[in-house]
């Protein structure tokens, strides 16, 4: 019987900006320890039994981000699968397509742990026991979910009523009066969106329950795009087939309406990251109440969560129950009763149009990486990384010049009707409208200065000729 543990990644992680943006969501946050969200739940996956087999749902434009923080743990060399969605249509299609993968590749009675990437579980050894009960349960045909026996009446879950392991009801996030009438009764639980099943029952419950939804993501995954490389196997699905499928989550499609449900009830340390005072959580709190996490110095400072994500040092007076994230571009100041209205200022910055709903000052790209250092009127400075053996797109810009300065490493350059070598210290000036293109030839980094000038320095001032990576 084969096990596909199935990650969910993906989100914009409004209520985390301003670490989360559209093009870094929830998942690849770096928790205290260094590692990601989206690192730990691979972590998790390869903890359960007799793994050989990780799968991944994930936007298309974070592959290859996705791919570098798996590269940097997965130590035991775990074959790697990636379903490449074009946009996000919530967990019912991300559940219908892992289920059809699953079945096409290794039958009807290949089990599926399903688990969103932005959780925490602190027992790990309870998690993995855990889910060896939900494995015995979905292997005799029940769809199983989590539920975590409730700490205290919290009301930003939703809740599970159970009688022993059959589920009576799901019910949604109740106000606090309602919560503590759940915690007291000890029939409820805490919700976890993770979910055990087997390929074929959950096929035959859409089937029955969400066909619409199932039949299309069918279709798109017949039409995908699939390529494999040593780091894994890509399955991109169709863009335009994908579209037409019906936005709802897994809970209100099948879940709600199933029969035979079951809940594998436990405590594995299990929190949602779903605000900065979650994240704060995980942090122990000094003599003051305060957790920190980076270089700050505090006066007269209580109950306060700050991080410090850049290189600026974070200074207090006189302040209490206040949520301070530092970032390189931006600075969040909120009460701690009011983390959960981050999304409001998010939406806000989105409908402005303003660029850090999306990009932080780090941009990734599948060639590696550029930082915006300074910008000013009619000229942009950028520092560039590209990975051993990457190289940019051919390009061309209608409105900017660029000189480009090797820091280390060595760059091939396309430059017109040039191809030049440059060593560190060397240079080259690209003129408005001259066809170029960037390449690291070496097996180590290449770093450079990019002083772009121009009349407009929009990302968008771009036309591609030939594009290894589909785009830039």
């Amino acid at each position: 019987m084969k096990i596909i543990p199935t990650i969910m990644s993906g989100g914009a992680g409004a209520r985390l900006w301003p670490v989360s943006r559209e093009a870094h969501p929830k998942p690849f946050i770096k928790l205290g320890d260094g590692k990601s969200l989206l690192q730990h739940a691979f972590l998790r996956a390869a903890l359960l039994p007799d793994v050989e087999q990780i799968l991944t749902i994930t936007n298309r434009e974070l592959f290859f981000k996705t791919e570098d923080e798996y590269r940097e743990i997965n130590d035991s060399d775990i074959a790697c699968t990636y379903l490449l969605e074009p946009m996000g249509r919530d967990t019912a299609a991300a559940t219908a397509i892992a289920a059809l993968h699953v079945q096409q590749a290794y039958g009807d009675d290949a089990i599926i742990i399903l688990f969103p990437a932005d959780h925490m579980i602190r027992d790990l050894d309870a998690f993995r026991a855990a889910a060896v009960r939900a494995i015995d349960l979905a292997s005799s045909g029940r769809l199983v979910t989590f539920g975590i026996n409730p700490e205290f009446p919290e009301t930003g879950y939703g809740y599970i009523e159970a009688d022993g392991q059959n589920v009576v009801r799901f019910v949604e996030k109740p106000d606090l009066a309602r919560a503590k009438e759940y915690v007291a009764s000890g029939q409820f639980y805490w919700n976890s969106g993770m979910f055990c099943f087997s390929a074929g029952t959950m096929i035959g419950l859409m089937q029955q329950h969400c066909p619409d939804i199932l039949d299309q993501c069918r279709k798109s995954l017949l039409a995908a795009h699939q390529s494999s490389a040593a780091s894994g196997t890509q399955v991109a699905l169709d863009r335009d087939l994908f579209a037409q499928v019906p936005k709802n989550s897994i809970d209100y499609a099948v879940l709600e309406k199933a029969e035979n449900v079951a809940m594998v009830g436990c405590d594995i340390g299990w929190t949602d990251i779903g605000s900065w005072n979650a994240i704060s959580e995980l942090i122990e709190p000094d003599e003051s109440g305060n957790r920190i996490n980076g270089d700050t110095v505090l006066i007269a400072t209580e109950n306060c969560f700050i991080q410090s994500s850049g290189d600026r040092l974070v200074g207090t007076v006189g302040v209490q129950d206040l949520v301070i994230v530092d970032s390189a571009d931006a600075v969040l100041v909120a009460h701690k009763d009011h983390t959960q209205n981050v999304k409001q200022l998010f939406a806000q910055l989105k409908a402005n149009g303003h660029e850090a709903h999306s990009l932080h000052r780090t941009v990734h790209r599948p060639w590696g990486t550029y930082t915006t250092l300074e910008e000013g009127q009619r000229f942009k400075i950028k520092r560039i990384e590209v990975k051993p053996g990457a190289s940019l797109s051919l390009q061309m810009h209608h409105h900017r010049s660029e000189h480009w300065v090797v820091v280390s490493g060595t760059a091939k350059v396309v430059n017109g009707d040039q191809e030049l070598i440059l060593a560190t210290n060397e240079s080259t000036y690209i003129p408005c409208g001259h066809k170029h293109r960037l390449e690291n030839p070496g097996i180590m980094r290449l770093v450079m200065i990019e002083v772009q000038s121009g009349d407009y320095l929009g990302e968008d001032d771009i036309i591609r000729f030939e594009d290894v990576y589909g785009r830039q």
